[in-house]
């Protein structure tokens, strides 16, 4: 499947002057030199990333920054820094890509180019069976509800979540204003759940299926309340300024499309392809 470039976002980051530390073609090359690929993605986001019993980075998004690398004839690297610093772009060479997850938006786009489209997934509201737990999504209002910091869910809890572009459907809230409760790490949100719904939080918004992972190995524990809040278009991306390395990628995930080995590692992971 092709995917269609996010025209009004790259609109918008287009009247923004930004000093970049990338030129055509400069990617590749330090790529090539050094014979590996730097991926970052965060930490703590099961199954798409996460730490193993080996405590070796794991998971969906580790996977296609692998078979990525293979590709290209390097070896992968993946680091883990703090999400909202990954999200602010302007890696001036420290990371190459972000095969991690992200949704984009106006904001993110004014530091990074958002590639290509490879998977969806609705954002849910979560809550604990415990304590005073939340019935329906009407029910945040007032509410103690858990987002990660720096993340596309914390700004949708904010009401200032603005995607453009392909993959993206209009947003709508079931509140006038909650208690926005910014975390570190998804691990912490749910560790802070599991005491009881009220106790430190209500609930939290988090992926479908980073949610159902955790509802899966910690049951009788939490559960997923109503409807999906909204549709979230995860794309892979890069740091501007680099024609050919946006090529590249594009080709890339293209060829895995076209194989069939973008379907093979969603299913391996979720069960099911969601790489449409």
């Amino acid at each position: 499947m092709q995917y269609k470039t996010l025209q009004t976002l790259l609109l918008l980051a287009g009247s923004v002057t930004i000093s970049h530390a990338s030129v055509a073609g400069e990617t590749l090359d330090r790529i090539k030199e050094r014979g590996e690929l730097i991926g970052v993605m965060d930490q703590a986001y099961p199954p798409y990333s996460f730490l193993n019993n080996k405590n070796e980075m794991d998971g969906m998004d580790v996977d296609l920054t692998k078979e990525f690398a293979r590709r290209l004839g390097v070896k992968a690297k993946i680091e883990t820094p703090a999400w909202e610093v990954t999200t602010a772009g302007n890696w001036r060479g420290r990371w190459d890509i972000c095969i991690c997850s992200m949704t984009p938006d106006a904001q993110r786009a004014r530091s990074l180019d958002f590639v290509t489209h490879y998977y969806s997934s609705p954002a849910v509201l979560v809550t604990s069976v415990n304590g005073n737990p939340l019935t329906k999504l009407a029910d945040m209002e007032g509410k103690k509800i858990a987002a990660q910091q720096g993340g596309s869910y914390e700004r949708y809890l904010n009401q200032t979540l603005k995607m453009e572009g392909y993959g993206a459907k209009p947003v709508t809230y079931p509140f006038k204003a909650v208690q926005v409760m910014p975390y570190g790490s998804e691990d912490l949100e749910y560790q802070d759940l599991s005491l009881g719904a009220g106790k430190r939080i209500d609930g939290l918004v988090s992926n479908l299926v980073t949610a159902n992972e955790r509802i899966s190995k910690m049951p009788g524990k939490f559960k997923i309340v109503g409807e999906p809040l909204f549709e979230d278009p995860n794309w892979v991306a890069i740091d501007k300024g680099d024609k050919e390395w946006r090529d590249t990628v594009v080709k890339i995930f293209d060829d895995m499309r076209k194989d069939g080995t973008l379907q093979k590692i969603t299913v391996k992971w979720i069960g099911t392809d969601i790489s449409r």
